[in-house]
């Protein structure tokens, strides 16, 4: 196969694979909804089972469930039959995941489920299988055809059923109203995780506290800026930040005047300096610094007292940019 041909070949899988997920949205009926309300209501544990690549679709459902608030656990099909099983309590949801629904290791487990109770979901790709009609209800995965041009390894049905525990866990998350700071302690590690739950007061608290008067002489203020090495300093009157002064307007300044030793902060100083509450997110201060295309942001507390600094290199230094 040539460049080209190779190129089309593969657009043509995804274009399959994207026609099967539009084929899914016609697919969803009211046993979508009753399963979603039976695992919100469940007092137990949401387990996963499937062989194969339903195994390992399976494996992703989980970690999506439990990485949103809803308890999630893998169970192989086939060390379930060979003493696994013990893996599920009586108020757990079962989830079986199998493209044709009769596969061996799926039939041998039903019974046993039935036997004590456990609600069965199925995300099958064949409604008139064992599994389906053994279901409690039945996410229909059915697609026309794989992407495999022997039409035989699971493509178009894995993508459906992966899609289809993606949209149950999300409509899970809609109605347990869970939220970002929900997400957040689920997610302590990486960048992802901190973007969720470092505070503002996290990363400035070791930050030196710079800040003159307005009527401090300028040459006063300079020491101020570059002693505590942040390149800013606060103007401040009754613990209230009203103004800024940064090393580049100590530089424009020595560019237009040669009289500066006369200068007070006042006369220097930018009015009405952004900040941020010392609570807020870390990624909020980031924002607000692009929008106004500063590198510092004036700490305050809940009464708008002027307590520290935030640097853009300490979010950097973090890894959050």
């Amino acid at each position: 196969m040539q460049s080209e041909e190779i190129i089309n070949y593969a657009k043509g899988v995804l274009q399959m694979e994207a026609d099967s997920l539009v084929h899914l949205k016609e697919l969803l009926d009211d046993d979508f909804v009753k399963s979603a309300g039976l695992i919100l209501e469940s007092a137990g544990r949401v387990v996963v089972t499937g062989i194969g690549k339903s195994a390992i679709i399976a494996q992703k459902i989980v970690a999506t469930f439990n990485s949103t608030g809803t308890p999630s656990i893998f169970m192989h099909a086939a060390d379930a039959i060979h003493g696994d099983l013990g893996i599920i309590q009586p108020d757990d949801v079962v989830i079986a995941i199998s493209k044709s629904g009769n596969t061996p290791e799926i039939s041998v487990l039903i019974p046993f489920l039935k036997k004590a109770g456990n609600k069965l979901i199925a995300i099958v790709g064949n409604r008139n299988s064992f599994l389906a009609k053994e279901a409690d209800f039945v996410l229909d995965c059915t697609v026309l055809q794989e992407a495999c041009p022997n039409n035989l390894a699971p493509t178009c049905s894995s993508t459906a059923q992966l899609a289809i525990g993606d949209a149950l866990a999300s409509c899970l998350i809609e109605m347990r109203g869970f939220t970002s700071a929900d997400f957040a302690k689920y997610h302590p590690g990486g960048i992802l995780g901190k973007r969720l739950y470092i505070k503002v007061m996290d990363l400035c608290k070791y930050n030196e506290k710079p800040q003159v008067s307005e009527d401090t002489p300028i040459r006063t203020a300079l020491f101020e800026i570059s002693g505590k090495c942040l390149g800013v300093t606060a103007v401040v009157r009754d613990n209230k930040a009203i103004g800024v002064i940064t090393d580049g307007d100590l530089r424009r300044m020595l560019e237009r005047r040669e009289d500066y030793l006369s200068l007070t902060a006042k006369d220097v100083m930018t009015a009405n300096p952004k900040t941020i509450h010392y609570d807020a997110l870390a990624v909020e201060a980031l924002e607000l610094m692009k929008r106004n295309s500063i590198t510092s942001l004036f700490v305050v507390d809940d009464d708008g007292n002027y307590i520290g600094v935030l640097h853009i290199h300490d979010i950097i230094k973090e890894g959050l940019l």
